[in-house]
């Protein structure tokens, strides 16, 4: 396996392309295989999730051709219904039941658990997806490591409510609506920009899919879908884990192709924090300069400040001066990677307690989902091992902010999650080797 080697204490200078969201691109990847034309996806990002999704597609009877950062997919037919000898598991294949159903009435996946290929951030249960397809009319068996669905009589429309705006769910509800009889009203529903987007594609496609006040999403049925070319919107992500480099080394990054509109919440905590951010026609320029102050932050669902902004934001937070509060209401085992950041000097204490003003499901649980975060801390180099995408990043903040090299390893998640993360790291001065 790869090893990260990373030295620190210098300033990261210079312009990064940001990628296409890995959280949309694999869910538009497996869209595709709701019709029988062909679907083009631009500005696609080239790293190990989509690799996933594309063997996952091709498995289906998909044909697939990536040229530069265009990939265009085919599934004339469906070839095959299960997904069980899939060489990489992944939460992805959960999402292919409904295509699978609208096109031959049965599926048979793995059920999603932890694994090489997933974070190690808590449970994501996959009920929310099962139960929405069986009040649609699905019949699921579930076995120790797999379920098969079937639909005899095909998907119908139908009101489901989520207990939780699980984003996931919210793909596996559409997917299933945008071809069932009749209508369909998700209420509670995730409202993603990776979601917007995937509901902008499906309309291309021929879906009708209106979205109402709220969390409330509208979906009446369609008999075929067609063919679309639709572009990959930026990974705000990615976008966040540079913006978070140049605040933490106190430099200066522009990141090219940044959209705005899906990070205000971060930059409106890059502001509280007193940092700097200008926002430019074609991206976005964030600016380190040390003057920190701690904020109290809160995790939620979008709008809000996403989960996977906080683990990067977090190393930020202990080069604040004074003290921060981070409540972390979407996954409760997210704080694991703290530990790595104590021994390299960092000032966190975790407690069980909700520490904000959200309503949070983890709320006398016992799970260690808040955190108090006191700097500035000076960090030292350390070895690590990554647990997850958004962790092994922070990871890489807090080695690239420490004194001496530090060794990281596990870096298969950071490869799962990112395009050319070392190459981009390098460009803008970072000194880093993989061996």
């Amino acid at each position: 396996m790869e090893k990260l080697f990373i030295t620190g204490g210098k300033p990261l200078k210079g312009k990064v392309k940001i990628a296409g969201a890995k959280n949309a691109a694999s869910k538009m990847m497996i869209a595709s295989l709701l019709t029988d034309e062909p679907v083009i996806l631009t500005n696609m990002p080239l790293q190990l999730e989509t690799d996933i999704a594309r063997e996952l597609v091709e498995m289906f009877g998909a044909t697939t051709t990536v040229h530069d950062h265009t990939v265009e997919l085919r599934t004339p037919t469906i070839e095959n219904t299960s997904a069980m000898e899939l060489t990489r598991k992944n939460r992805l294949s959960i999402l292919t039941v409904a295509p699978l159903l609208h096109r031959v009435g049965e599926a048979h996946v793995p059920m999603p658990g932890r694994g090489a290929h997933g974070d190690n951030i808590g449970p994501r249960p996959v009920n929310f997806h099962v139960e929405a397809l069986k009040q649609m009319g699905a019949i699921v068996e579930e076995g120790e490591d797999s379920i098969r669905v079937t639909a005899p009589d095909g998907l119908k429309g139908a009101r489901i409510e989520l207990a939780y705006p699980s984003v996931g769910a919210t793909e596996t509800i559409l997917f299933a609506a945008v071809m069932a009889k009749g209508r369909t009203v998700i209420k509670n529903a995730a409202i993603e920009p990776e979601i917007i987007s995937l509901i902008m594609m499906l309309q291309k496609m021929g879906a009708v899919v209106e979205r109402g006040a709220g969390r409330h999403i509208e979906i009446v049925g369609v008999e075929k879908m067609n063919g679309c070319t639709h572009r990959v919107l930026a990974d705000r992500l990615e976008a966040a884990s540079f913006a978070a480099l140049a605040l933490a080394t106190k430099g200066e990054i522009f990141c090219e192709g940044a959209g705005h509109s899906s990070m205000i919440t971060f930059l409106n905590a890059v502001r509280m924090i007193g940092g700097e951010y200008i926002v430019e026609p074609d991206g976005i320029l964030f600016r380190g300069n040390g003057n920190y102050k701690g904020i109290q932050l809160e995790t939620d669902t979008h709008p809000g400040f996403s989960t996977d902004w906080q683990q990067p934001f977090v190393v930020v937070l202990t080069q604040a001066d004074g003290t921060s509060v981070v409540h972390e209401t979407v996954y409760q085992e997210r704080f694991g990677y703290t530990e790595a950041l104590k021994r390299m000097g960092a000032d966190i204490t975790l407690f069980s307690s909700c520490l904000g003003e959200l309503p949070c499901r983890f709320k006398d649980q016992n799970y260690q989902h808040s955190a108090v975060i006191k700097g500035a801390s000076k960090l030292k180099a350390a070895n690590m091992t990554v647990p997850d995408i958004r962790a092994g990043l922070a990871y890489v903040v807090a080695a690239l902010v420490a004194e001496g090299e530090s060794m990281i390893d596990g870096v298969h998640h950071l490869d799962r999650g990112y395009e050319d993360l070392y190459g981009k790291l390098a460009s803008i001065g970072a000194d880093i080797r993989v061996e």
